[in-house]
């Protein structure tokens, strides 16, 4: 039976790692807001250059504040996980009456913190120097937005799953694993540039109908229920896999022994 008082021990742990930590409160920040002052001012450049690409800086801002849900969603996930390996404090948790399932709703919980402030930053400098307003998707942002932060859980199970197999020596996908995505999202362009091959493979990756659907939304005004449905059904599917590779991998860990050497 699932506790809140333990979802929410593990929400409160992560909390106090941020109270005296100015690197991680920077790292909160700081990544947000160089990406929106960098790429936002190369799309004003762009727009109102030689170039007179219409809408450019609609396409590209919308674009880069919905994949920072995404990566912003698989980090937090990740790295809040390796918090508790770096401080040895990983075999307490599976020690303790928490069940796994508890810790990863807490773990999501988290994430939902960090990507509301990352989305808050970006969506406030997008409008302060830009005159881009990101709401005005309308309606259409909320399923958008539910659809990269599952994906971005999904991509963030199955970095778990490899770190119980593999131990340490997978850190590495918790920052590399999401931009796989990324080639097939087309998050800075549409579906029709990509070859034939990738783009069926696009098809099949729920972020592309994503993004694909927010610049029918901008340039059209309608909500593209196809691609809706499609990330949706594609999500379902990547979600259920996660949270089974994380799980089989953990079991895997147990029968093996192997928890207590991981951060080792």
């Amino acid at each position: 039976m699932l506790r809140a008082k333990r979802i929410l021990g593990v929400v409160a742990r992560q909390v106090f790692l941020y109270r005296r930590s100015f690197s991680r409160i920077l790292d909160l920040f700081y990544w947000p807001t160089m990406d929106i002052l960098l790429w936002g001012f190369l799309t004003l450049y762009l727009e109102r250059g030689t170039l007179h690409l219409p809408r450019f800086v609609s396409f590209f801002l919308g674009a880069l504040i919905l994949w920072h849900i995404l990566y912003r969603s698989q980090i937090a996930v990740s790295v809040s996980f390796l918090e508790d390996i770096w401080s040895r404090n990983l075999l307490n948790l599976m020690v303790a009456p928490l069940t796994l399932t508890e810790y990863m709703l807490g773990l999501i919980t988290v994430s939902l913190i960090k990507v509301s402030l990352a989305f808050t930053i970006m969506a406030s400098l997008a409008g302060l120097f830009y005159g881009f307003n990101i709401f005005k998707l309308g309606v259409s942002l909320i399923p958008f937005v539910v659809n990269l932060l599952a994906l971005g859980w999904a991509i963030g199970f199955v970095t778990i799953g490899f770190i119980f197999r593999f131990g340490q020596e997978a850190e590495i996908l918790a920052w590399a694993l999401a931009f796989v995505f990324l080639p097939l999202s087309a998050v800075f362009y549409p579906l029709s540039v990509l070859p034939p091959i990738i783009r069926d493979l696009a098809w099949f990756t729920p972020s592309a109908h994503v993004f694909e659907g927010m610049r029918a939304v901008i340039e059209n005004g309608t909500i593209p229920l196809r691609h809706l449905i499609w990330a949706t059904g594609l999500n379902l599917a990547y979600l259920s896999f996660g949270a089974w590779f994380m799980r089989r991998q953990y079991e895997y860990a147990r029968e093996k022994g192997t928890i207590p050497k991981i951060g080792e």
